[in-house]
């Protein structure tokens, strides 16, 4: 009996490692292909072929396209949310030092060969502007980002981190759109110097003094 028990286990375990890496060669395919051709341009069955999975494979794990769609937007906002804030903060410094990394480093992902865009702002430009899924699937997603540049921007001591904030993201969305229609990293190098502009003094809150001079000559 304790053979059988374990013989079953080991074969549990070995069909729960066999969906995982289906799972993986999934989300792997999905998202290249998505990115690349579109979500609605792309069918299961290209999907399938690439991942070398069959389509009853797919439907059991994920039960269907959109759910699909859905976990390749999470799963890829994870993923680049680890990296953008990862190039941010790594090589330390203060918060002005991390914000100016931002642009070098999308210039970085521009070049790679496979990029193809923003996900979230191809997958809601591209379905009904009345639907919500993939906006608050984006929406989720770009909170998050802008909660880390809003913090920054605080710690450097900007007047308004919020306006700033939004001032920044706007700059990478458009830097992000420019770079997938012109396929030129560079772009990341113009938005830099407009965001140079926002780091100004005038956009800096100056310190508290710690009293009037008469108050100081008092004391």
């Amino acid at each position: 009996m304790g053979k059988s028990v374990s013989k079953r286990k080991a074969v549990a375990a070995r069909a729960a490692g066999d969906e995982e890496s289906a799972r993986g060669r999934l989300l792997s395919a999905a998202t290249h292909l998505f990115c690349k051709n579109g979500i609605n341009a792309t069918g299961i069955d290209a999907i399938i072929d690439e991942a070398g999975t069959a389509k009853t494979t797919l439907y059991k794990l994920f039960g269907s396209k959109t759910n699909l769609v859905n976990a390749v937007l999470e799963s890829e906002g994870k993923a680049w949310r680890e990296w953008f804030i990862g190039a941010m903060e790594d090589g330390g410094g203060d918060a002005q030092a991390k914000l100016t990394r931002i642009f070098p480093a999308l210039k970085r992902w521009f070049a790679e060969e496979r990029f193809y865009g923003c996900p979230f702002i191809n997958a809601v430009a591209e379905h009904d502007k009345d639907a919500k899924q993939f906006r608050n699937i984006a929406l989720r997603h770009k909170k998050v980002v802008l909660a880390h540049i809003e913090k920054l921007a605080g710690e450097m001591g900007a007047a308004e981190p919020q306006m700033l904030a939004h001032q920044l993201a706007l700059l990478i969305d458009g830097a992000i759109v420019a770079a997938m229609v012109s396929r030129d990293p560079g772009v990341a190098d113009t938005a830099g110097l407009a965001a140079g502009n926002l780091f100004g003094p005038s956009k800096v809150k100056k310190p508290k003094r710690a009293g009037s001079p008469a108050e100081l000559v008092a004391v």
